[in-house]
């Protein structure tokens, strides 16, 4: 019997697994799936010569994750890329707005905008010098966070205090026109909003977008090394080193609860893994608490709360590309750029969002492209370019903004007329585009959700990031930490507080509260101590 059986083998539940190893506890991890890493896989499945990312791809939040580093899994082999420029926006004029981890090529490209913009960007990357560390610190913390939280409220009432606060919840729309006058600055800050569901009017979307962009500053958007799965392969080897064990295809359908307590699981299978000390679930949380956990076993508000106000994030509709040659896009600056937001300004991000919002297929999805061969060159041949792009769709259908009569049931004729839709988007802004694709792959909401089933109706943030459901919101009112109303089981997911993201923070903080028990305020500190005590020195 293990001392500990952790369910989904994704990049949280690995994280929780890895931190649980290292205090000495034994570990058994069960994912339904036949490879383990949730959203961090990558295969040769749209041309056996290209390696293409399935799910995530880029992870600013893995370098800042103080979770991830306290792991050192460059130790098992994790290397990672960084594309000549992390990010760029282009425009139908030609000019291109650029974020760079060179902050003056940054701020140069801003002020081609307009006058005073490249200042603007420098006097919001000094506002993440002063608190960002403490900031990445107090967002990953269990919650609430008492020991980073304190030194950043004294951080934040040095950088202004109510006015910063006032900042950070900002809808990113005014965010962008109180610290520019150009359109260059308002687009990346808006653009990196809506890698979330937060459009440019949403509350706390001017924080959001203002985060990815100072990480993109200050760590990059880095890859991994021969594809995301290396940061999985990595994981599990850490783990196994230690004494811990991921078996695939075990499909947990039972959390057995005796006495209030959870002592273990039932699998499809018809077997029976037993824990002697947690169950920590890296599961959805509707997942967990109406299908996994009997509703005998749980408060009859929180299954209210998970049917009627539960919310998850914008589905997710992605294409993979194998291409014959690097995309020929009109602004040679995107040329460089790891990443590639295509849209025609804010006022276009708020159409697509509202199209989103009445439940309409947007007719001109905002489109994020990776150039996944820019960025780490061992992804395909020389001289071609793996890529791929995403956009959002909603979780339910009432109509399509379009022409194609999309009807949001993602048959074949859906998936293709929405490819085409995105492909269309991309080849105005680079002609020729379509001409270089020597293989594509369609991933519908659907196709996401059959590889990963937590990515409920293709949801990739574990529910929405709307303030309603942060924090303390998070996934329900009153929740906010990793504890259940089941003694030693754990909820581990991204649709725990802080989030998505792949950063590791949920299943370090579950596993820090099954170390440290219910009483126990566990930080991210006491969890980067224990690592520290365990870790092998480097030689």
């Amino acid at each position: 019997m293990a001392d500990a059986v952790v369910i989904g083998a994704g990049p949280n539940g690995l994280v929780a697994a890895n931190v649980l190893a290292d205090a000495g506890w034994t570990v058994e991890v069960l994912e339904e799936q036949r490879q383990p890493g949730g959203a961090v896989r990558s295969d040769r499945g749209v041309d056996p010569d290209f390696v293409s990312d399935v799910f995530s791809a880029f992870y600013p939040l893995a370098a800042a994750s103080p979770v991830l580093s306290a792991l050192r899994l460059e130790d098992e082999g994790l290397r990672w890329a960084h594309a000549p420029s992390v990010l760029a926006h282009p425009l139908p004029d030609g000019r291109c707005a650029v974020l760079d981890r060179d902050l003056e090529v940054t701020a140069s490209s801003l002020e081609a905008f307009a006058p005073g913009d490249g200042q603007a960007w420098r006097e919001l990357h000094d506002l993440w010098e002063r608190i960002g560390e403490d900031l990445i610190g107090c967002l990953f913390a269990p919650f609430p966070p008492l020991r980073s939280g304190l030194k950043l409220l004294a951080k934040v009432r040095a950088a202004g205090g109510l006015r910063l606060v006032r900042t950070m919840l900002l809808p990113v729309r005014r965010l962008g026109e109180e610290h520019f006058d150009g359109e260059g600055g308002r687009l990346l800050l808006a653009g990196n909003a809506l890698h979330a569901d937060l459009a440019p009017e949403s509350a706390i979307g001017g924080g959001f977008g203002w985060l990815m962009c100072m990480l993109a500053q200050s760590h990059g958007f880095p890859v991994p090394v021969g594809g995301a799965s290396a940061l999985t392969t990595a994981l599990v080897s850490r783990l196994e080193r230690r004494g811990g064990s991921v078996r695939c295809g075990e499909r947990v359908t039972e959390v057995v609860v005796r006495g209030g307590r959870a002592v273990g699981v039932r699998t499809a299978n018809g077997g029976a893994v037993r824990a002697r000390r947690a169950v920590l679930a890296d599961v959805s949380a509707p997942a967990l608490f109406t299908r996994l956990v009997a509703a005998e076993h749980l408060p009859a508000q929180l299954l209210m709360d998970l049917r009627h106000g539960f919310q998850w994030d914008f589905s997710t509709f992605k294409i993979d590309w194998a291409l014959d040659g690097p995309v020929p896009w009109t602004a040679g600056q995107a040329s460089a750029a790891g990443t590639v937001h295509i849209a025609d300004g804010v006022d276009d991000l708020t159409r697509f969002a509202a199209q989103i919002a009445t439940q309409h297929v947007p007719d001109r999805p905002f489109a994020l492209v990776g150039q996944m061969t820019t960025t780490d060159p061992t992804r395909s041949p020389k001289g071609t370019e793996s890529a791929w792009a995403y956009t959002h769709v909603p979780q339910h259908v009432k109509g399509d903004a379009g022409h194609d009569g999309i009807t949001g049931s993602w048959d074949r004729r859906d998936q293709e007329a929405m490819a085409d839709r995105v492909e269309a988007q991309v080849e105005r802004y680079a002609p020729g585009f379509r001409k270089l694709i020597r293989n594509r792959r369609i991933l519908a909401p659907t196709t996401l959700q059959s590889l990963d089933s937590n990515l409920g109706g293709g949801a990739i943030n574990g529910g929405t990031s709307a303030i309603h459901q942060q924090l303390f919101f998070r996934p329900t009112p009153g929740s906010g930490r990793p504890e259940t109303p089941i003694k030693g089981l754990y909820l581990a997911s991204s649709s725990a507080h802080p989030g998505g993201g792949v950063h590791g923070a949920p299943g370090a903080n579950a596993a820090g509260a099954a170390l440290h028990g219910p009483a126990t305020r566990t930080t991210i500190s006491t969890v980067q101590r224990v690592l520290a005590r365990r870790a092998p020195t480097c030689t």
